[in-house]
């Protein structure tokens, strides 16, 4: 089975027990995002999951793509990805446990959708900690279905819990289902354990209790189901494969970079894994240039994380004697794979092709200064007896000249030398501590809270949206924002820097609004009536047929999620503290309000 027919099968199975089949988003969290990317299918569903009621109802199924970089040095190995799609189904206060259970079950064993032998799964469920007992009851439901008790294992919250998204919220046990091809035996090791052979292939998360915030745990009245299963490694264990990357959804990338490398799959275990890392960074890096938040490398948020990747991909790439600039060449094949899914990606493939050629040239460019200042250093050593190259001289390379790391470390080999790695993070760690960036912050559903400020903060946003195209122009568009309790952050499209009469028109223009007390309502209703009705839909491809619809007075219309006031009267005075360049084509706003005293 391949990937295409997997996701249709999927789909139909869900939309057969009544599930309303949802659109996958953007990359980049639509509403009021604070985490970089989107990095499970749950994430644009956080506001239901906390209690919003969803347009399309409290069954949702759909496919949703997903940007994971917090394990980028894993990926590589057999099974790890930067970009992949992921398969989920949700009940938002409808079924809980033993209904998920029996949904995953039969699309796994039923002939008519995947039929994979009972006796090749095997089951992990929450082993309980401190006040939270373990989940019987799933383990229960696995054995009223057939699976034997020596395949269900008691896991720790390590593989077996789902927090919360921020530092409170709902969150609960999981029961995951792991697969061996080769059918699961009593003697094998535990599943997710090092060592063992067994593959995750689906994970149902219960979202039964609530963190608050002197970090008990309370149930929650309302309980959800969220799970989700990854297409790539779903349809590499149909296959019958070893690696993700022997699959459709890679094996052409790996082709053309052979041709293109004169180096052959599966002769070299380091030539392979180059291959693999630089077909996934390539994916994940046309992934996020093709995404409508038209994201471009930069040197902070996400336009860092695609800056990296980029140069992950050209550093293996040399690795495997590729000195050309490389990356554009296998975007037909890329494309190819993905044309019925994600169409954007053909009718954005010149932009996608310009971007990693002029980020590949820079970064080449960067490796030259970087090999000059390595050797600049290297002579600056004490050359009595020199064992390695200080710490703080490998993180000046890294920082700044952009001289990664693995390199740096290379080139130490060569020279006999160890790099100090101890000092290079000790530098490192000072470093962020002393400039880490709030883009870097994860909330619940891209707020960092629910509260009455943060609330208030999200309501302007949707003001100084319209300000700005008032001032500047209707190509100002939202590309991101960043809300706390303390301020908001908000990115748009404008090309120059505004003046300091547009700052104030715009500060003017959105406390006008809010003196005149505007109601905020929201409305229910299809996507297309919304874009008769003039309402911003930034990610029209993206959004489902019927959408949530916010405006405040007859000023602001946008498709929206999360909270909002009832008036702009809760707002008090808005102020502008600062405007300045975010990325290329993109400026920012950080904003405040002041509420009069009590």
């Amino acid at each position: 089975m391949q990937a295409d027919r997997l996701r249709h099968k999927y789909l139909e199975f869900f939309a057969h027990h009544d599930h309303a089949i949802i659109a996958g988003r953007s990359l980049v969290p639509e509403n009021d995002p604070t985490v970089l990317f989107t990095t499970a299918g749950m994430h644009p569903l956080v506001p239901y999951i906390l209690g919003e009621s969803h347009p399309a109802g409290a069954r949702l199924a759909n496919c949703q793509q997903c940007i994971r970089t917090g394990d980028i040095e894993e990926v590589g190995d057999t099974v790890h990805l930067t970009f992949f799609e992921m398969l989920g189904n949700w009940s938002l206060g409808d079924y809980f446990k033993e209904e998920a259970i029996h949904y995953s079950y039969e699309f796994l064993t039923s002939p008519k959708w995947l039929g994979i032998a009972p006796e090749q799964l095997a089951i992990t469920v929450f082993a309980g900690e401190g006040d939270i007992p373990r989940d019987d009851e799933s383990a229960h439901i696995w054995r009223t279905l057939g699976i034997p008790d020596q395949r269900i294992f008691y896991l720790s919250s390590e593989h077996n819990w789902w927090g919360p998204a921020g530092q409170t919220g709902p969150c609960g046990p999981d029961t995951e289902m792991f697969i061996s091809s080769k059918g699961y035996r009593t003697h094998d090791l535990p599943p997710g354990s090092p060592g063992s052979q067994a593959m995750e292939i689906w994970n149902d998360v219960f979202m039964q209790y609530r963190k608050a915030p002197d970090g008990q745990y309370q149930p929650l009245q309302r309980k959800c189901v969220d799970t989700g299963m990854g297409v790539e490694r779903t349809i590499t264990i149909l296959q019958g494969r070893q690696s993700v990357y022997e699959t459709e959804l890679f094996w052409p990338i790996i082709a053309r970079l052979e041709e293109l490398s004169a180096t052959r799959y599966g002769q070299q275990p380091a030539s392979d894994r180059a291959l693999r890392i630089i077909a996934d960074h390539l994916k994940a890096s046309v992934m996020i240039i093709g995404d409508a938040a038209a994201i471009v490398p930069s040197n902070v948020g996400r336009g860092y994380i695609l800056r990296r990747i980029i140069r992950r991909a050209v550093r293996y790439g040399r690795q495997i004697g590729i000195e050309q600039s490389f990356l554009h060449l296998p975007l037909n094949e890329l494309i190819s794979i993905y044309q019925d899914v994600y169409p954007q990606l053909s009718e954005r493939s010149e932009k996608i092709a310009d971007v990693l050629h002029a980020e590949e040239e820079h970064f080449r460019l960067t490796l030259r200064k970087g090999e000059r200042e390595f050797n600049k250093a290297l002579a600056a050593l004490d050359h009595h007896a020199p064992t390695h190259l200080p710490g703080e001289v490998a993180f000046r390379l890294y920082d700044t000249y952009g001289f990664p790391i693995e390199l740096t470390k290379e080139l130490a080999a060569e020279q006999g030398l160890t790099v100090d790695m101890q000092g290079f993070q000790r530098a490192f760690e000072n470093h962020r501590t002393t400039s880490r960036s709030d883009s870097y912050s994860t909330f619940k559903g891209g707020l960092a809270d629910h509260t009455a400020m943060t609330t208030r903060l999200h309501t302007a946003t949707h003001l100084l949206h319209q300000a700005l195209r008032d001032v500047l122009g209707n190509h100002v568009a939202q590309r991101g924002s960043n809300i706390t309790p303390q301020r908001l952050r908000f990115d748009f499209s404008h090309s120059k820097k505004m003046s300091e009469e547009e700052i104030n028109q715009v500060e003017e223009i959105v406390n006008r609004r809010i003196e005149e007390n505007l109601p905020v309502k929201i409305e229910t209703m299809p996507l297309k009536e919304a874009q008769t009705q003039g309402a911003i839909a930034l990610f029209s491809h993206k959004y489902d047929d019927v959408v949530r619809v916010y405006s405040i007075g007859n000023y602001s219309k946008e498709v929206c999620g999360g909270p909002h006031t009832t008036c702009t009267a809760e707002l008090g005075h808005f102020h502008i503290l600062k405007e300045q360049s975010s990325s290329q084509g993109v400026r920012r706003i950080k904003a405040i309000l002041e509420l009069p005293e009590p």
